[in-house]
């Protein structure tokens, strides 16, 4: 039985960042056995169309498939700082993110959120670890997600078999963005994923990357967000992240018709560098709660 601790608000991320990097946080030993949540969550509308807007989604009175998740870093971020977590925060590579939205989420309506860690396992380039989360209301599940991320160098207990990843798309171009230096920025005023990688080159450069990069997230949620009008109120959105995004930059969007809904691959213009891969599944429309 997992233990649940209610947190009274949603932690904060910059202090998090921070904590990070002193000694004792994270490295060795096994998962936590407890799990993050917070009741009656309530969204601030102003705040949602401000992440609406940066990322390219209509403001309608609903959260975007992607805003739940930023309602749960914080809280997952906390799990990851805490002493006794097994892999250290700075260095952790976001390598995949599935999402499964039972039914929009109205803005008006209280969230009942929780997160736990799972799954601690090998990867070829170290360790790999889940962090999950799921949204309720009124005890109905609304949403759930797992965050896939990577710590590199590190051992795991046990060795992780494949899984089937969304497959590359080779469709005629359907949109070309270029990004601008301050995106990061931009998101993070947003989101509140202050995270110095995306902030400026110069931070950038401290944690080996040529510049400041987009975040994940963000990517994810800008190539969704082009789906707009074409999907049911029940899907799933499952996304690789391959190179990061170095700003600024131009990027290149490829968007396809699947069997079972859409495919999605960004790249860099006119290059075979691939940013993100994603597939939306629309063919169920009663998705069982397996994520979260």
């Amino acid at each position: 039985m997992i233990a649940a601790e209610v947190l009274d608000k949603a932690p904060r991320l910059g202090p998090r960042y921070a904590l990070a990097l002193l000694p004792g946080r994270g490295g060795g030993g096994a998962l936590p056995d407890r799990e993050l949540a917070l009741h009656g969550l309530r969204v601030d509308a102003g705040g949602l169309a401000d992440y609406a807007h940066v990322c390219g989604f209509a403001v309608d009175g609903t959260l975007p498939v992607t805003y739940p998740q930023v309602l749960a870093f914080g809280a997952q971020i906390r799990l990851m700082t805490e002493p006794g977590f097994p892999l250290r925060l700075p260095g952790l590579v976001h390598l995949r993110q599935r999402i499964r939205q039972h039914r929009p989420i109205g803005l008006e309506e209280p969230l009942d959120l929780r997160v736990r860690a799972a799954d601690l396992r090998g990867h070829p380039r170290g360790a790999q670890v889940d962090l999950l989360a799921s949204v309720s209301v009124a005890g109905e599940p609304v949403w759930a997600a797992r965050s896939t991320y990577l710590s590199r160098g590190v051992s795991a207990p046990t060795q992780a078999a494949a899984e089937p990843e969304p497959a590359e798309v080779s469709a005629p171009l359907s949109a070309r963005w270029r990004l601008a230096g301050d995106i990061g920025r931009r998101y993070a005023s947003v989101s509140g994923d202050v995270n110095p990688i995306h902030l400026h080159p110069l931070a950038a450069r401290l944690f080996g990357f040529p510049g400041a990069i987009a975040h994940g997230m963000w990517t994810a949620a800008r190539c969704v967000a082009t789906l707009a009008g074409r999907l049911p109120e029940a899907y799933d959105v499952d996304v690789v992240f391959r190179k990061p995004v170095v700003l600024p930059t131009t990027v290149e969007l490829h968007t396809a018709r699947t069997d079972t809904g859409w495919a999605l691959t960004l790249r860099g213009a006119g290059s075979d560098r691939i940013h993100l891969i994603m597939s939306v599944d629309t063919t169920t429309e009663d998705l069982p709660d397996q994520l979260g």
